[in-house]
């Protein structure tokens, strides 16, 4: 008896999901647009975005040039955002400021657009070229609502994919330290990638790391150096050992700062072979 209506019960539960579902798919067919909206509006509050985003995908189409395109393609928008599909959203959040640059959304469609793209930022050690549109982005809204409740928010997103940039950099600098001399001068490409990084990034978390590296790529330049470079190396070591301790003076790096002090001044006007420390 309980099988029996447990069965009724499940044969009611499908009858009515598939009720639903025709009533659904008859609102998609139907020509009128305006029902069509309301019921995308209605899934939007339940939270039922993939529904709704189906829906307003057609209703922006067809409502082009209406006092309901900004909010349909606002909502839309915000659907794909709600979805994680950032990318979709901030195409949508973009294309919704531009055609109403002045309108109630256009703050909010900018700084998600931008914010969008800092949640679809990859790895940093992968392309970073959705990094720099993302730094862009917000950038423009920063730029365009200097007043607006968002600006520390996306301030510090900017900040975030900044040191997601000299991440990358400074992976590139210690993959060339850590080849040395392998098919080439590698310590020079270190020197050059990271200090790149320092200039255009100088308040960079990773400002120390950075600098850290320089000093160990141009002391073991001039160790392994040939006789008529080794001092003139080892004087650049020494100087690069200065402007480090100058800068990081409580560095957690100085123990190993000073013995390559020690060895290069050790090895200034040597002609015989490396004297390194006891």
């Amino acid at each position: 008896m309980r099988r029996t209506a447990s069965i009724v019960l499940f044969s009611m539960f499908v009858l009515a999901v598939l009720s639903g579902c025709s009533g659904y798919n008859k609102i998609l067919k139907a020509s009128d647009y305006n029902t069509k909206y309301s019921l995308a509006k209605t899934y939007f509050v339940e939270g039922r975005y993939t529904t709704c985003s189906s829906i307003l995908e057609e209703c922006v189409a067809y409502q082009r040039g209406t006092a309901q395109a900004e909010e349909s393609m606002y909502l839309l928008a915000t659907c794909y955002y709600n979805l994680q599909d950032y990318l979709s959203a901030s195409q949508y959040y973009l294309a919704c400021y531009r055609a109403f640059p002045n309108s109630t959304y256009s703050e909010n469609c900018l700084y998600w657009s931008g914010k969008s793209l800092f949640l679809d930022t990859p790895d940093p050690r992968l392309d970073a070229t959705s990094t720099e549109s993302a730094i862009i982005q917000l950038q423009r809204f920063v730029e365009t609502f200097p007043e607006s409740k968002y600006r520390p928010e996306a301030e510090e997103m900017i900040y975030v994919m900044y040191d997601r940039l000299v991440e990358k950099e400074l992976s590139t600098a210690d993959l060339y330290y850590n080849m040395g001399n392998y098919l080439g001068n590698n310590y020079r490409s270190c020197i050059i990638v990271a200090q790149n990084a320092l200039r255009d990034f100088p308040y960079t978390k990773y400002r120390e790391k950075l600098s850290m590296l320089v000093l160990k790529a141009k002391f073991q330049m001039a160790q392994e150096s040939v006789l008529d470079k080794r001092d003139d190396r080892y004087r650049d070591a020494i100087d690069e050992y200065y402007a480090f301790k100058n800068e990081f003076p409580e560095s957690s790096y100085m123990k190993e700062a000073d013995k390559m002090f020690r060895v290069s001044t050790k090895n200034l006007g040597n002609k015989n072979q490396i004297i390194e420390e006891d």
